[in-house]
């Protein structure tokens, strides 16, 4: 691994001709990584649930010159096993194989003890932030496995790896999330060019930084672009042996 990878600085269009996936393309994080990737060279299929903000990110890409990106709208809430099974076998037609796939997509969820927690918010947070994450991963997997080298690069948080009161289905969804990716990496690492690896971007300015802290001035928080040199990293051949690690950025 590279000695600073938080510091990643990438060279011009390393990325021309890989093709990429991320989930909650729309905002946040996942906007800046679609943005990111597309900057250098990256052609991006945006999956997300708001068809109107994937297509301002759409319009933002092709206004730079990037590659003309792939839309592909779907509420993870609700997506069933065929919705996942079609979106797969599209991925493998379309574009024969894929490169990257960025798991951004997440729901917050009440802030809650326990013993209060909603039951229908845990399904729901579970639901966006660990099944869905499991199932399209699964679907993907024969895109990914047909491509030279590939990287999944799974979104956590520092509550993924310590719980903290309160945080609840949050919490306990990145604690999956870990294993979701350790589990998926140990697999892959000695039957394909897979790789597989989690971020915890920290304190980062989005809106689900906002609800999670309402009172808290964002302008103090670093923006999901300043969080890009170890997505960038993760996609590059820097990081080709690293797999099945935890990283901060």
């Amino acid at each position: 691994m590279q000695n600073n990878p938080q510091h990643f600085v990438p060279e011009g269009n390393f990325l021309k001709g890989k093709t990429i996936l991320v989930t909650g393309a729309g905002d946040g994080l996942g906007k800046a990584a679609a943005l990111a990737y597309a900057r250098h060279g990256a052609t991006i299929i945006l999956l997300g649930r708001t068809t109107a903000k994937l297509e301002a990110v759409y319009d933002a890409i092709v206004a730079a010159g990037g590659a003309e990106p792939i839309i592909h709208p779907m509420d993870l809430a609700s997506a069933s096993e065929e919705d996942y099974r079609v979106l797969g076998q599209n991925v493998e037609e379309q574009c024969g194989h894929l490169d990257g796939l960025v798991h951004c997509a997440a729901v917050l969820g009440p802030r809650a003890p326990i013993q209060f927690f909603p039951h229908e918010s845990w399904l729901k947070v579970m639901q966006v932030n660990v099944n869905a994450a499991f199932a399209l991963s699964k679907a993907l997997l024969p895109a990914l496995q047909a491509a030279p080298s590939a990287s999944v690069i799974f979104t956590s948080s520092s509550v993924g790896r310590k719980g903290r009161a309160y945080w609840g289905a949050y919490s306990v969804s990145k604690f999956a999330t870990e294993g979701l990716m350790q589990v998926l990496a140990d697999e892959l690492r000695q039957t394909s060019r897979i790789r597989v690896n989690s971020i915890d971007p920290g304190g980062t300015r989005t809106n689900m930084r906002k609800e999670a802290y309402p009172a808290e001035d964002p302008l103090q928080l670093p923006t999901p672009e300043d969080r890009m040199p170890l997505y960038l990293y993760l996609m590059s051949e820097a990081s080709a042996d690293v797999t099945g690690e935890a990283l901060k950025a």
